[in-house]
């Protein structure tokens, strides 16, 4: 199914969290759609048109219109396209959804932010860009000062790796609270926070190898939900990176930073 209003196009990276929220959303509702990765480490002139206010990914261009900022496509993606909703049709479960998908913003997306605000070294699925031809002074990190962030720019076994590790634990427990006994957050089916936290999942092996611990040992429900979302979601098995693949990608930028483990 194409957009009413013309050709899908989404702009991504593929180890984006954000930009692959929209590829689950749009393969959920069987929304035909064109992907064209993003080279952030020098903006394409149809990304910085598309997002001319932050000039990150992801952007979703319908026709001659484009969609900005993950969760406000999130919802675009529920009202456009017919299909099963991702938000609940209540008004209180409805405003819980938006809190949760929020706290995840507040508190889980900004820990991996800035890697895909300009200045993101990530080209597609089988390329990364050679980090040594980069200037140190074209990339920043002054928006990434939580706990993901702490764990994986600091040297292993520093303290600032344990405070990240148990911050990011914290949080993670506080979704798993709220999870409690459901197989998705909504409740029996992939929904709105689901969406919004899942792409996640993929960037846990990546903190466990870098600060010693097991999501799965901390935090078993959101690990079986996470597991789950994949197993019983072919939009969700299909739109998510290989953990393998993040991790080479945090790799190369711990190089880069002299952080060679």
């Amino acid at each position: 199914m194409e957009g009413a209003a013309g050709r899908v196009v989404l702009l991504n990276c593929f180890v984006s969290p954000f930009g692959n929220r929209v590829r689950i959303a749009l393969a959920r509702k069987g929304v035909v759609f064109e992907e064209k990765a993003q080279n952030l480490a020098v903006k394409s002139a149809l990304l910085l048109s598309s997002n001319p206010v932050h000039g990150k990914v992801p952007a979703l261009l319908v026709g001659d219109k484009s969609v900005c900022e993950s969760l406000v496509i999130l919802e675009f993606i529920d009202d456009a396209f017919a299909g099963q909703p991702l938000l609940p049709t209540e008004p209180y479960a409805r405003s819980q959804a938006r809190f949760w998908a929020s706290y995840i913003d507040a508190k889980v997306r900004s820990h991996t932010h800035s890697l895909f605000t300009v200045r993101t070294i990530c080209i597609d699925r089988t390329r990364f860009l050679t980090l040594s031809r980069l200037d140190r002074k074209t990339i920043t990190w002054t928006q990434m000062p939580d706990c993901a962030r702490r764990v994986w720019q600091s040297p292993k076994g520093s303290a600032a790796v344990e405070e990240g590790k148990n911050d990011m634990v914290a949080v993670l427990k506080t979704l798993e609270a709220e999870l409690g006994g459901k197989s998705y957050f909504g409740g029996a089916a992939l929904g709105y926070v689901d969406v919004a936290l899942v792409p996640f999942a993929p960037w846990f092996a990546t903190y466990e190898r870098l600060a010693g611990f097991s999501v799965a040992a901390a935090c078993p429900g959101i690990a079986a939900w996470a597991a789950r979302c994949v197993a019983e979601n072919p939009c969700v098995a299909a739109s998510l990176p290989d953990a393998e693949s993040v991790f080479q990608f945090v790799c190369g930028m711990r190089k880069h930073f002299g952080m060679i483990d």
